[in-house]
């Protein structure tokens, strides 16, 4: 063996960085031929055929502190808040009394106070004011909406299985002018990786995908992708498969490679039409990390320097794929 041939069995033992050659982004393979959109369209009604138990995705976890944190889902004001005990409250989003915005208003001790006349909320119904569902996984806050998903309500969200041992976890918050549907239509079209995105993906190949048309088992209902995460000129090699757990998440995991059982879960929850009359769906994507080397360690000891490089590098990816899933929204409604 000789000295670079040594050089790089220790690189590729110590280091999940491999050496990418210069490529010219005209030069790669045309995917078009394989994106059908019979395979598209089909993993989308599947995915709306799983059950949500009504529970819709508002925020980060890490969002909803200190002060009551505001948001919309299909067109109801919705207002969260952590009790005295850290626990998540929500509720809707207008006071009882005379309609204030309560996500304007102050938590203390764990209680809501209306910034109008000081009604104080604890979480507890009171006249005019039935609190919602919460449910918070450690990495995003849910909200169960039962007049909203018009479903069997369940006791708790469908949360896609995560690293169970140390990782790090970041979320990025982004809205679009489209319905879920399209995200997910974005997200079940992995063929488009490499050419919307080669800042961040070279060697892009769907090894497999559904057929179109067909009735999958859950287990089935997958795609499965071979691809390299750019770091500028260097890349991670991984294998990583497409799944949709419930109607308003796909699952991105990695199966084989650099970081195995790490996660990237995109969520898309309904918020209403917007004042022009388009609907806005909100996007938080949630990246959990997981590494088996032992440098993982390291980065875990820097994860508040490191977790806002991640939820930078999803939205940096999420601004090109909402101009994606609206354009897609666009066209099918001219169409229908």
């Amino acid at each position: 063996m000789s000295i670079f041939d040594g050089l790089k069995l220790w690189w590729s033992k110590t280091s999940p960085l491999q050496p990418l050659p210069a490529t010219r982004w005209a030069a790669q393979q045309p995917t078009v031929a394989d994106a059908q959109p019979a395979v598209i369209d089909g993993a989308v009604r599947r995915s709306q055929r799983r059950p949500s138990g009504n529970w819709y995705v508002v925020a980060a976890s890490a969002e909803i502190g200190r002060r009551p944190f505001g948001t919309t889902v299909g067109g109801r004001e919705i207002v969260a808040w952590r009790g005295a005990g850290g626990e998540l409250h929500a509720g809707p989003g207008t006071c009882p009394h005379l309609g204030a915005d309560l996500s304007t208003g102050t938590v203390d001790c764990g209680v809501l106070i209306c910034p109008w006349h000081g009604l104080r909320l604890d979480g507890a119904p009171r006249p005019g004011w039935t609190p919602c569902p919460a449910y918070d996984d450690g990495v995003l806050a849910w909200v169960r909406l039962d007049d909203l998903g018009g479903e069997p309500p369940s006791e708790c969200p469908v949360v896609p299985d995560r690293p169970v041992t140390a990782h790090l976890h970041a979320v990025a918050r982004l809205v679009g002018r489209c319905e879920p549907r399209d995200i997910l239509a974005n997200r079940f079209d992995p063929w488009h990786g490499a050419w919307l995105h080669p800042y961040s993906f070279s060697r892009l190949r769907v090894l497999s995908a559904p057929a179109p048309g067909a009735d999958l088992s859950d287990e089935c209902d997958r795609f499965l992708v071979a691809v390299t995460f750019r770091m500028g000129r260097f890349g991670v090699p991984v294998v990583a498969e497409f799944t949709s757990p419930e109607r308003r998440t796909v699952v991105m995991r990695i199966v084989d490679g650099e970081g195995a059982g790490s996660v990237v879960e995109t969520h898309a929850t309904p918020m209403g039409l917007g004042s022009d009359g388009v609907p806005r769906t909100l996007v938080l994507e949630a990246v959990v990390a997981h590494s088996d080397r032992p440098g993982f360690a390291h980065a875990l000891r820097i994860a508040p320097l490191l977790t806002p490089l991640m939820r930078r590098a999803a939205a940096r990816l999420w601004r090109d794929d909402i101009a994606y899933a609206e354009r897609r929204y666009r066209l099918r409604t001219r169409l229908t």
